[in-house]
C-alpha cells in the first residue's frame, strides 16, 4: 500500500527536474500520474522534443500508470485539455501539482517587457488556469454529493519570499503564486480542497550554472510534495514550506509588527517620525538573495530549482 494508492495526480512541467522527481515519487506511492511538459528550453522557447513521454515510460517500466500531456497550461485550451486528459484516462482527479516554469533573468534596467510578461505568464497564469479548471471540477463533485479530498501543491521560490537580484520578473511571479495559494485555500476549503505551496531548493537545469555546488536534489523535495498531495495531509492548507535536502521549514509570512495609532491623521513629518520609531523596534528584514552585504550580513543567491 502506497501513500497515494488510488489517487490521480497531475504534475505540470514534469519532464525534467523537480516535476520529473515529483511524478516518479507519486507513482512510487501508487498514484496514477498525468505528466505534463511542453518540452521548452530554459527560456520558455520550444525545444527539439518533449520529455513527457520519457517520464511516462519510466513510470510504466516501474510498474506504474501514467499518461503524457504536451499542452501549454498557460492557455485556456491547454489547461482544459490537462483536466480532460486526467478524467479520460483515469476518471478522476485528486491532486494538482503546479510546477511548470522557466527563467529570463535580467537586471531591472535591462529587463524587457516581453521577458517580464513571458515569465509571469508561465508561472502565474500557468498556475491559475489549471487550478481554476481543477477547482471547478471539484466544486461540481462536491455539489453533486460526491466526497472530495483534493490537494493542490503550488511551486513558489525563495525569490518570491525575499526577492532576488536580477530576477525581478521571476520574484514577482513567485510572490504572486504565494498570494494565489492563500486565496485558493480560503475559497476552496468548503469543497474539500487543500492548497499549499512549496519553495524548493535543488540542483536542476535552472540552477546548474549558478549553483553547481548545491548538493540538494529534486528527489529531496519530492517527499514533501507527495505528502501534501496525499490524503495523509488532511487539515494542512494555506501554508508555505521551504524544502532543501533534508531541511523543511514552515514559512510564517507577513505578520503585523510594531504599530502606533495617533488616533488622527499624521502630517508627513509626524508620519516619518513615527515610522522611524517603529522601524527601530522592528526585526530587520532578511537580505534579498544576491544583494550586496549589509551590516556584515552575507550575500546569498536563491538556489531555487522550480
Amino acid at each position: 500500500m502506497g501513500l497515494c494508492d488510488g489517487r490521480v495526480v497531475v504534475v505540470t512541467g514534469a519532464g525534467r527536474g523537480l516535476g520529473r522527481a515529483h511524478a516518479l515519487a507519486f507513482a512510487a506511492e501508487g498514484a496514477r500520474v498525468v505528466v505534463n511538459d511542453l518540452g521548452v528550453g530554459l527560456d520558455g522557447r520550444p525545444g527539439p522534443d518533449s520529455p513527457a513521454a520519457r517520464v511516462v515510460d519510466e513510470i510504466r517500466a516501474g510498474g506504474g500508470a501514467a499518461v503524457a500531456h504536451g499542452g501549454d497550461i498557460a492557455t485556456e485550451e491547454g489547461a482544459a485539455t490537462l483536466l480532460h486528459t486526467a478524467l479520460t484516462a483515469y476518471g478522476r482527479l485528486d491532486t494538482l501539482v503546479n510546477n511548470a516554469g522557466f527563467l529570463r533573468d535580467r537586471m531591472l534596467v535591462n529587463l524587457g517587457e516581453d521577458d517580464f510578461d513571458a515569465v509571469l505568464r508561465v508561472h502565474v497564469k500557468g498556475h491559475f488556469l489549471p487550478l481554476r479548471h481543477a477547482a471547478a471540477h471539484w466544486r461540481a463533485e462536491a455539489k453533486a454529493g460526491r466526497p472530495v479530498a483534493a490537494r493542490v501543491v503550488n511551486t513558489t521560490s525563495g525569490a518570491g519570499l525575499l526577492g532576488s537580484v536580477g530576477q525581478g520578473n521571476y520574484a514577482a511571479a513567485k510572490a504572486g503564486i504565494v498570494a494565489l495559494t492563500l486565496v485558493a485555500a480560503a475559497e476552496l476549503g468548503r469543497y474539500g480542497v487543500q492548497v499549499n505551496a512549496v519553495a524548493p531548493a535543488a540542483r536542476t537545469r535552472m540552477t546548474a550554472r549558478a549553483f553547481a555546488d548545491l548538493a540538494a536534489l529534486p528527489e529531496d523535495v519530492a517527499p514533501l510534495v507527495v505528502w501534501l498531495g496525499s490524503a495523509a495531509s488532511a487539515g494542512v492548507t494555506g501554508r508555505v514550506f521551504e524544502a532543501e535536502g533534508g531541511r523543511l521549514t514552515v514559512m510564517e509570512g507577513w505578520r503585523p509588527g510594531p504599530t502606533a495609532d495617533k488616533g488622527a491623521r499624521h502630517t508627513p513629518a509626524e508620519a516619518g517620525e513615527t515610522a522611524l520609531k517603529l522601524l527601530a523596534r522592528s526585526e530587520p528584514p532578511r537580505p534579498v538573495y544576491g544583494a550586496e552585504p549589509v551590516s556584515g550580513s552575507a550575500a546569498s543567491s536563491t538556489p531555487d530549482g522550480s
